[in-house]
């Protein structure tokens, strides 16, 4: 009877380990949330909202936004839009506590698209601005007047704190709203937005209604004439359409939004680079070509050996199609653009790149997968010190809905993903650290629902991933 006993432990014991070891085999990557989002309709706010309000007075201005307007962070780009008529390219500015007004001259045009006539889109760059200062704009000048405000950037340097906020695929639906309305109150105080790609949406009206343009520039502008958005094109900025005899791609983005893109040598407004206090920022572009011998690979190449990083020892990149996704939508579409790029983001050291595309919210682990020729198979993400940390950030909120769907298992790779809409924050503190939280929300504002220290590739290159217990 005792020989039947020790045999039954015996099995209970093998069968344990078993289950044990199919836990861990099947559990190799990281954490999937376990927070469920409700399931809900994601629907476009009604044109009547008051977010898409037109402002009052004769030919006001709307849409108002700035961008970075040079490398340095010494120059902005002031935008903005008149409905009736072209009124004046002026833009009055002068510092905070300043009576010397200044003043600048851009240019307007108009553009159509099927159907649709823009109005006057006016861009003024603004130049030889002093950093870290505050400084107050106006335009409509000679008819009705509207003043906003902005913040230059600190110098360059290494150990300059800076705070970026980061939204992806927006969209303008009740969700967008409330994504940006959380960022706007988030206690870390983003000072500028990176944002990854896909802007009003307007591309899913019929015939590409342009004026969900319109509603989207008015919709953002409480945030946008305040503080400078970072472009990055993505699919919906194609409006490629020539079923109804639109062939030209990008023309809305091309014509309503401006990049500093000359300034580093650029030869397009899709990809570019800018310096903005610590951070040394490069927009890539996933639907422009990128193949060897092509501009974009063309600049690339040269741009990274540029990089100062005594200077700005944080190497940012942004892209809208991600190179790292374990969600079943859009998996494997930068496959290609990874294969091309990525040796170059090991060699020199890219401490995060952000992209969007994707309707959730993903944070890889430090891999690399460059070993593979043709002849070798090895075709495996490895765990690489010297490669970034890859973050999907495609939830702003956009009509589309969220990316539900995830591949199984979690691949190794992955270290946290969940599909709920939100925006994130990357504060840098000095040359070698930088906190990074992701906000779903659903939750309060100062409620982080993902973390990280992140610890400087090129000045503390030692491994930073979150211990299972943060």
């Amino acid at each position: 009877m005792g020989h039947f006993q020790a045999l039954n432990q015996y099995y209970v014991l093998l069968f344990l380990c078993l289950v044990l070891d199919s836990l861990v085999l099947f559990s190799r990557g990281g954490t999937t949330s376990s927070y469920v989002r409700r399931l809900e309709a994601t629907l476009d706010m009604p044109l009547d909202s008051d977010v898409f309000r037109v402002p009052p007075g004769c030919n006001a201005p709307q849409q108002v936004h700035i961008t970075q307007g040079d490398l340095e962070g010494k120059a902005v780009i002031v935008s903005w839009v008149t409905q009736k008529a072209r009124g004046s390219n002026t833009v009055l500015y002068w510092k905070e506590h300043s009576c010397k007004m200044l003043k600048a001259r851009g240019k307007s045009k108009t553009y159509k698209f099927y159907n649709y006539t823009s109005g006057h889109i006016h861009h003024c760059p603004i130049s030889n601005l002093e950093y870290d200062t505050k400084y107050y704009y106006m335009v409509g000048v000679g008819q009705t007047k509207r003043k906003f405000w902005f913040f230059t950037p600190p110098k360059a340097g290494p150990d300059v704190p800076y705070t970026f906020g980061l939204i992806g695929d927006l969209g303008q639906s009740f969700d967008s709203n409330i994504t940006l309305t959380h960022y706007e109150n988030n206690p870390l105080k983003g000072q500028t937005i990176l944002f990854v790609g896909d802007f009003s949406y307007a591309d899913t009206y019929p015939n590409h209604d342009n004026n969900r343009w319109d509603t989207w520039g008015r919709f953002i502008e409480r945030s946008t004439a305040y503080q400078p958005w970072i472009w990055t094109v993505g699919n919906h900025e194609l409006d490629f359409a020539p079923q109804i005899g639109e062939t030209k791609p990008f023309k809305p983005f091309k014509n309503r939004y401006r990049t500093p893109h000359r300034s580093s040598g650029s030869t397009e407004p899709f990809w570019y680079s800018i310096k903005r206090g610590p951070a040394y920022i490069i927009v890539l572009a996933s639907y422009s070509a990128y193949g060897k011998y092509t501009p974009q690979y063309t600049w690339l190449a040269q741009e990274f050996p540029k990089v100062n990083r005594t200077e700005t020892p944080w190497l940012m990149v942004l892209m809208h199609s991600p190179w790292y996704n374990s969600y079943d939508y859009h998996y494997m579409e930068g496959e290609t653009m990874r294969v091309m790029y990525e040796p170059w983001f090991v060699k020199y050291k890219v401490d995060v790149v952000f992209a969007g595309h994707v309707h959730g919210y993903e944070r890889s682990e430090r891999i690399s997968n460059i070993a593979y020729n043709v002849v070798n198979g090895i075709c495996t993400p490895v765990k690489d010190q010297f490669a970034p940390i890859y973050i999907t950030i495609g939830d702003g909120g956009n009509h589309e809905g969220l990316s539900t769907k995830m591949t199984e298992p979690q691949p190794e790779y992955s270290a946290f993903r969940e599909a709920s809409f939100g925006h994130a924050i990357f504060s840098i503190r000095n040359r070698t650290h930088a906190y990074y939280g992701w906000h779903r929300n659903q939750d309060g504002c100062a409620v982080n629902g993902d973390t990280m220290w992140f610890f400087n590739r090129f000045w503390h290159p030692i491994d930073d991933s979150p211990d299972d217990d943060d």
